[in-house]
Formats: structure tokens, C-alpha cells, sequence
């Protein structure tokens, strides 16, 4: 029987956004991991106040890359400079169509001169192992998918421990015995634990410092256990995958956005090689704003903040469209915090609405809130941050709307899809909302890569 193409899921349901709209869809969260080990609110405090434990072992697609022509697959495939990219450091990986839309951003290791691994969301993995197959390059790509999706129920291939935290440094000196080499802001130094070796990659969220810490699967029982045993007198909380999904929403990164590939008639061999039931068939789109084209839901890499990491000095797969991209006038990314009055009147039917999680691509409008707004923006993903009091979301709006204090409104509901009018008013409650800098927490917004 022959397994089903993303190509094939848009025939069937005629286009692709009817094939991905799904009203109400549940927002995703980790595998595997507990949904919360002492309470959301707690394990958010703990990487603002204390010392957070994360494990993300499971969730994650890893890819390796290794041969001789490894660079230049992802060098013409991506927009990073791979001039400047040491043995040990990593990038965020950011590849785009010819358009120069994003087709989704992955982390990048260089472990060798001719040796990478790609983790995160598959669709960066898909778009690499692909042109590296069909462009004849000497390469190998070896997969490990998420525990989600891995045949037999089998272990990761790798474990991924992430330590968060004002008292991070306590806990690292605490289990080995004293400081770790000084090391650049994602870049790795070798470690070993009781004669368990692997490496530790200088890293934070939500504006912390922190480290992740990776290694073959054969430790990560050991390892973790070290950690919960030096982190118990530092009061060191365990993260659960309901408060997992919420720091990006202070740090600025919008995870998974929409790939540009559904259109391009140059795509379709593309389209006919994924599978319907990976990533790009199946994240869905749910929320009060819908259009019937796709094209719509792209979004450009200057659009998600990474414009600094585009290097015109080599030659790459969408390199002219952005080029000329990055003198147009597109959207800004900007966080929104919403009132938390009217959070609880929509969201909670007048009560602490608890934890509110969503990926919806919500109507960002002009007004206070009345339903007569115009349409200025969209939301990419929305979180409770219990230490802020309110309701974050990350979202893209026009750029005449972006600046700081900026008042807009958010309309909160599900539209039906396809057969209704994008445009119809379906009496959608709002929430008040006012604009502020992304990423939200200040030490993301000016620190994090001081020393990288």
C-alpha cells in the first residue's frame, strides 16, 4: 500500500488550507514528558526565580549530516553565514524557499569539519534531506524522530537536559564539582560525570541563563538523576510540558511557522515526496483569522527577527527574493500583552481562565476591543505567563501598529473555514491588548547574544 503524500491530502481536500484548517484544534505540547510535575505556575517561577529542570529528550527530530559535501548542502539551502560557524557551535538554521519564505527554523550543530546535526521541528530536516538527495550531494542523513513518531517505541538516540535559572551556576558547580570552562552563548564544551562524557551547550530561555546538555541515551538516566539530587537543596523544580511551550512567548521565538512550500508549482516533486502524516500535513490552523490562500500564512525570515542572520556573501536558494524583501515594508514582531480583565471576562467566563495555551492565528485589529477594528495583524502563539499576570502572544502586525503602547484589540473565537467569508463578523468577543517589544523580556531582548 502506498503511503499518502502531502500532495495527495491537498487534492483530496482541495486545497491546503482546507486540508490544515481545524477549528478548536488542541494546541501541541511535548510527548512523553508529564503534563506538570508541582503546578505550571511553579515551574514557570523556577527558571525566573530559582532553578528549572527541562527534559527534552523526547519531542525532538534530530537529523546528522556528515560527507564531504555537508556545508554546502546546508550553505545553499540556508541563509546562515558558514563562514564563520566553529566546530562546537551551533546556529539557529534558517532555510527559505525561492520566494524567500521560511520553511521553518531548526537548531544546527557542527560536531565535525564535515558533520552537523539539525534538531528540532522536521520540516527543516525534510527540506535539507531532500535537496541533498535530489541534488546529488555527498552526503549521509541519518533520522531519529521524536518518541512520538519513533518505530517500536524504541529510546532516543540522544538525551536533552536543560537547566534554567538564576541559580543555574549553584547546580552546575554542584554536580561537577566546579565552575564549566567559560563557554560563548551557543557554543558547547565537553563535559564528563562520573566518567560519563558528553557536552554542554550555553544556552537560555525567557531571558535566563542556563545550559542544555546532551549526550548518548546510555547516561541519561544517570545524568538526570544527578541533577535532581544536586538541584534538591536549591529548591530545583522539574518542568512539565505544559509550561515547556510557554517561554518562547517571552523570548521571542515563534515556533513553527506555516513552510512556504503548499503554492509553488517548482514544489510539487517536493510536496509528492513528504508524507501527508508528517509535520507539514498535519500541524493545523485553527483561529478567527482565515484565508482561503495560503500564501497568506508565509511569513518571511525578517518578519520572525532573522534578518541579522541572513548572509549575502554566499549564494543561496532565495538569496534574490530577499534581497529584495528586506527593503519592503512587512510586518513587525511584536508581543502582545493582554488585558487580564478581559481575558478573564473572554476566556475564563469571568474567572482566572488558569492556564491558557494556543497556536491560533488570531484578527490583531485597531479599536478598544468594540468588533469595528481593522485587521492590522495576526497571532502566532498565545501563553499564560503566571510572574507577567496576564495573557502574552507573539504576533506579527503592520508596521504602523508595532510601536510600544500601541493599543489593539484581539479577536478571540474559531472561524469555520472554508464556505464562510473571511470577513464575516461571527460576533468574535475582543481582547484589549497593547503592544510591546519582542522578545518580551528585556535581558532576551539585549543580552543573549552579547558574547556569542
Amino acid at each position: 500500500m502506498t503511503t499518502p503524500s502531502l500532495q495527495d491530502g491537498i487534492d483530496k481536500a482541495g486545497s491546503p488550507v482546507d486540508l490544515l484548517w481545524k477549528p478548536g484544534a488542541e494546541p501541541w505540547t511535548p510527548e512523553v514528558v508529564e503534563r506538570e510535575f508541582v503546578g505550571w505556575r511553579q515551574e514557570q517561577a523556577a527558571w525566573h526565580d530559582g532553578v528549572a529542570l527541562l527534559n527534552l529528550s523526547h519531542h525532538m527530530y534530530d537529523m546528522w549530516i556528515e560527507g564531504p559535501d555537508a556545508t554546502r548542502v546546508l550553505a545553499d539551502h540556508g541563509v546562515n553565514n558558514f563562514e564563520k560557524f566553529a566546530v562546537g557551535q551551533a546556529k539557529q538554521y534558517v532555510p527559505v524557499t525561492r520566494h524567500g519564505h521560511i520553511v521553518t527554523d531548526g537548531i544546527l550543530a557542527r560536531e565535525g569539519e564535515n558533520a552537523y546535526l539539525l534538531s528540532g521541528i522536521p520540516a527543516a530536516q525534510h527540506w535539507v534531506q531532500y535537496h541533498a538527495e535530489k541534488g546529488g550531494y555527498d552526503v549521509s542523513c541519518i533520522t531519529d524522530p521524536s518518541s512520538a513518531f519513533r518505530p517500536g517505541g524504541k529510546d532516543p538516540k540522544l538525551f536533552r537536559y536543560q537547566i534554567q535559572g538564576p541559580r543555574v551556576l549553584d547546580l552546575v558547580e554542584s554536580v561537577f564539582g566546579g565552575p564549566l570552562p567559560e563557554t560563548k552563548f551557543f557554543h558547547s564544551t565537553p563535559v564528563t560525570l562520573d566518567g560519563r562524557a558528553f557536552r554542554a551547550l550555553r544556552h537560555g530561555m525567557a531571558g535566563q541563563a542556563g545550559y542544555e546538555f546532551i549526550g548518548p541515551w546510555e547516561h541519561a538516566a544517570h545524568v538526570h538523576e544527578a541533577f535532581l539530587k544536586a538541584g534538591e537543596p536549591l529548591g530545583l523544580v522539574q518542568v512539565g510540558a505544559l509550561a515547556y511551550t510557554t517561554p518562547s512567548v517571552e523570548s521571542g521565538w515563534i515556533p513553527s511557522p506555516v513552510p512556504g512550500i503548499y503554492s509553488d508549482p517548482e514544489l510539487l516533486d517536493y510536496r509528492r515526496y513528504l508524507p501527508l502524516f508528517g509535520i507539514e500535513g498535519q500541524r493545523p490552523l485553527n483561529g478567527s483569522h482565515f484565508s482561503p490562500d495560503i500564501e497568506d500564512y508565509y511569513v518571511s525570515p525578517y518578519e520572525l527577527g532573522y534578518g541579522k542572520m541572513i548572509h549575502f556573501g554566499h549564494d543561496f536558494l532565495g538569496r534574490d527574493a530577499l534581497l529584495k524583501a528586506r527593503d519592503e515594508e512587512l510586518r513587525k514582531k511584536v508581543t502582545l500583552v493582554f488585558d487580564a480583565d478581559d481575558v478573564r471576562r473572554v476566556v475564563g467566563d469571568g474567572r482566572d481562565p488558569g492556564f491558557v495555551l494556543s497556536y491560533a492565528r488570531h484578527r490583531v485589529e485597531t479599536g478598544h476591543g468594540d468588533g469595528d477594528g481593522e485587521l492590522v495583524g495576526v497571532t502566532m502563539q498565545i501563553a499564560s505567563i503566571d510572574p507577567v499576570g496576564t495573557v502574552l502572544a507573539q504576533a506579527l502586525i503592520a508596521p504602523s501598529h508595532a510601536a510600544p503602547g500601541t493599543k489593539v484589540s484581539v479577536a478571540w473565537g474559531e472561524h469555520p473555514g472554508g464556505g464562510t467569508d473571511p470577513d464575516a463578523d461571527l460576533g468574535f468577543p475582543r481582547i484589549r491588548a497593547t503592544v510591546q517589544p519582542s522578545p518580551f523580556d528585556q535581558h532576551a531582548r539585549t543580552q543573549y547574544r552579547r558574547n556569542a
